[in-house]
């Protein structure tokens, strides 16, 4: 049995069977099997768009050796007596626990929302009716804020490549489309992450595993420099390794850490609004057509640099999406994107946003609990623009040109919107960057400036960061553990399981 490998360029369009065809007669041979590592749509020429597909073929009729195996982790599973509690149920936090469940350890997740089913009821309700919960929301609930998301899997950390095969894997053993593990920029969607999140808790609790849905951690028991229990709505929790993965919204839970004397630092991260535009006009700008047979939906990133050396980008990118309301506590107004599988809506939308650091918004050194304070205050102001779920918003074109018209505008977003001078609304020199990055945007996509810019994007990361060593472990604490987007340290589905998976190796190999 011997492989060759394959390099092809295939039309938009193409079948299958055209491939296998192309490869019997290129090889002349009769039984083979044909194995994708790599596939990506090439726009760069309008017209001469095509997938490009790198692979293996594989035959008894080829000399050679067998078909090497890529590298994963390697988990060595043996009796421990250590107790684990994991908080958060979202990437960082789940796969933390798997590898631990899976080395040997037993583990808790403890989730302060509700399973995937009650949590997207929930989110029903706050979109119909307005009826915010604090408990299940687009930021906390089984999955973390990852489940109601594009679903993208994409990361530029170019250092976590077995981790990131490990993670795939066992999203598509979950029932993930199997094409993840070999597309440039794979997409599972809300609608599959639902049920993948759903498959790997109840794979994890039938291995004896246990879930602690509806129980929110309130405070720490310390002994010394230890943890020695949560406290919970529910009753105190006891345990060996405690690892904290709530994800970039949990501000509540900063601010007990940083009571309880957990080290925290302010960092860069990013705020702005999100643009939505019709998706044949972004398709159009892309490839020159409003639809491309084969292929989902066009997406961008887009970067610039503000006059004054600002960055100013496109943030989490919705093909085919809509506009959420994914504020993580209530009076409070955030937007974000979300989009199925199939990325088959009417819009495309994604956030606009300029990276600043909290010293710059607040106009001084702030700690990390005025950095938080600040947030909120912001939050709380969009919320109050309408007294409620309802979101500012302005085309783009009159952002630049600092003016309203008493309209309301077309939209995915499923609450509403009022005219709003979204201009005025963050600091100046914030709105003045994000000004200079729409005309950069407009001249690099046509009818750029066409979108709709609403609301609050300031999810993009968390603002604060926790001191760790490189293990995850919190600074001057013996067995507490920080990973994840809440941490400040990682950013999407890809990063924030990795940053899980790591820690959970370097226990077991403690």
């Amino acid at each position: 049995m011997g492989y060759k490998s394959v390099q092809l360029k295939l039309p938009v369009n193409y079948h299958e069977e055209d491939v296998f065809r192309l490869l019997k007669r290129q090889f002349r041979i009769g039984e083979f099997t044909f194995h994708i590592d790599k596939k990506s749509l090439d726009a760069r020429k309008k017209n001469d768009i095509h997938w490009l597909i790198n692979g293996w073929i594989v035959s008894e009729e080829l000399k050679g050796d067998s078909l090497p195996v890529p590298e994963t982790i390697d988990i060595t599973p043996k009796k421990r007596k250590e107790r684990v509690v994991v908080v958060g149920s979202g990437p960082a936090g789940f796969f933390a626990a798997h590898v631990l469940q899976k080395a040997g350890f037993s583990v808790t997740i403890v989730e302060r929302g509700s399973q995937v089913g009650q949590r997207a009821e929930a989110i029903r309700e706050l979109e119909k009716a307005g009826l915010f919960s604090t408990q299940n929301n687009y930021a906390f609930g089984e999955g973390g804020a990852g489940t109601f998301s594009d679903g993208k899997l994409t990361s530029r950390n170019k250092h976590i490549s077995k981790e990131r095969r490990f993670i795939l894997l066992e999203y598509i053993e979950a029932g993930a489309p199997p094409e993840i593990i070999y597309m440039a920029h794979p997409h599972v969607g809300t609608d599959n992450l639902k049920i993948v999140v759903a498959n790997l808790r109840e794979t994890f609790v039938q291995n004896g595993g246990v879930f602690l849905f509806d129980t929110l951690v309130e405070d720490v028991v310390m002994k010394g420099s230890r943890v020695d229990q949560l406290v919970t709505n529910k009753g105190n929790i006891e345990a060996d390794l405690f690892i904290m993965a709530t994800g970039h919204s949990a501000y509540d839970t900063y601010r007990m850490l940083i009571n309880r004397g957990v080290p925290f630092r302010t960092k860069n991260f990013a705020i702005g609004h999100r643009i939505e535009h019709p998706q044949t006009l972004i398709n159009k700008a892309q490839w020159g057509v409003e639809k491309l047979p084969g292929a989902k939906a066009a997406e961008y990133r887009l970067t610039a640099k503000s006059p004054t050396d600002m960055p100013v980008y496109s943030f989490c990118m919705c093909p085919g999406g809509t506009v959420v309301p994914a504020a993580a506590f209530s009076v409070k107004s955030v937007v974000n994107g979300m989009s199925y599988y199939q990325r088959n809506g009417f819009y495309a939308n994604s956030g606009i946003v300029a990276g600043v650091h909290p010293d710059q918004l607040s106009g001084h050194t702030c700690t990390p609990l005025e950095a938080l304070d600040w947030m909120d205050r912001l939050e709380e102001r969009y919320f109050n623009f309408a007294n409620g779920y309802e979101i500012p918003a302005c085309t783009a074109s009159d952002f630049l040109q600092s003016r309203v018209k008493n309209s309301v505008l077309k939209s995915s977003y499923p609450l509403g919107n009022q005219p709003a001078p979204l201009y005025s609304m963050l600091p100046a020199f914030v709105s003045k960057a994000i000004a200079s990055g729409l005309e950069d945007f407009n001249r690099k996509i046509k009818g750029f400036d066409q979108g709709v810019l609403m609301g609050l994007e300031s999810k993009t990361s968390s603002p604060v960061q926790v001191v760790r060593e490189a293990d995850g472990r919190c600074s001057g604490f013996d067995n507490l553990y920080f990973i994840g987007e809440g941490s400040g340290y990682t950013g999407g589905i890809i990063s924030s399981a990795a940053d899980g998976v790591k820690c959970a190796m370097t226990l077991c190999a403690g």
